[in-house]
């Protein structure tokens, strides 16, 4: 198990930042300096933008798990 668990975390870390790079964002850099570009609105995440937010946090969750895996054993 030890030696395929390397292999598994490349894997979800791949899948991972794939999946943060599809999310949408409404942030510009001009909000990062107090710009008033977007402020206030907030908005519901539906559709495959749920189950792309959803889906980061399953993968985000199994990464952490195999970490702590790899760690352990």
């Amino acid at each position: 198990m030890a030696q395929i668990l390397p292999y598994v975390q490349i894997g979800l870390s791949v899948i991972m930042v794939g999946l943060i790079l599809l999310q949408h964002s409404d942030e510009s850099l001009g909000s990062a300096f107090g710009s008033a570009g977007a402020e206030g609105q907030y908005r519901t995440r539906r559709g495959v933008e749920l189950y792309i937010f959803r889906a980061t946090i399953v993968v985000a969750m199994l990464f952490v798990l195999s970490a702590i895996a790899n760690i352990l054993f």
